[in-house]
């Protein structure tokens, strides 16, 4: 009995790591798991604890480190930013009149929906902007210094 307790444990903790996504949880669902195979082999429930405690001690003193150094970003490690990091600091055409409600952007060819990152700014079709942030599949976007220099490259014939 002691033995589907740890089971359903391990899962409750392995399913609320799916709605987290820091891989914290899943590292104490090993623990739980570790220690059902402790019950099932008739280990008292002191026992039991014990094991729960030493594999999710020890999953998190040797995962931590490895799960810190990938969740680094891109630019941080020195490494060719791909993605959404690809894309933020890039520079966009406006397509569509941008404010704080709506807009549309072309970032490296790709059609994006777009919203200022000052809620007083807008853009005018033709103007060039800056990706500043993109939430979910929304750049928000600045005002490009080099937007004052004239008509993009792109935007001409």
């Amino acid at each position: 009995m002691d033995a589907v307790v740890w089971i359903v444990l391990g899962v409750l903790l392995a399913v609320a790591e799916i709605f987290t996504t820091t891989l914290f949880l899943i590292l104490f669902g090993v623990g739980a798991f570790a220690a059902a195979g402790a019950a099932a082999l008739g280990a008292p429930v002191a026992v039991q604890a014990l094991v729960f405690a030493v594999v999710s001690a020890l999953s998190l003193v040797a995962a931590r480190p490895v799960i810190r150094r990938h969740r680094r970003s891109a630019l941080e490690s020195g490494e060719q930013p791909f993605g959404v990091e690809a894309i933020e600091g890039s520079t966009a055409l406006v397509l569509e009149r941008v404010d704080a409600e709506h807009g549309l952007v072309k970032i490296d060819g790709e059609l994006w929906s777009a919203r200022s990152y000052d809620t007083t700014q807008s853009f005018e079709p033709g103007q060039r902007v800056r990706v500043i942030k993109v939430r979910g599949a929304t750049a928000l976007v600045w005002q490009d210094d080099i937007s004052s220099a004239g008509e993009l490259p792109e935007a001409r014939g």
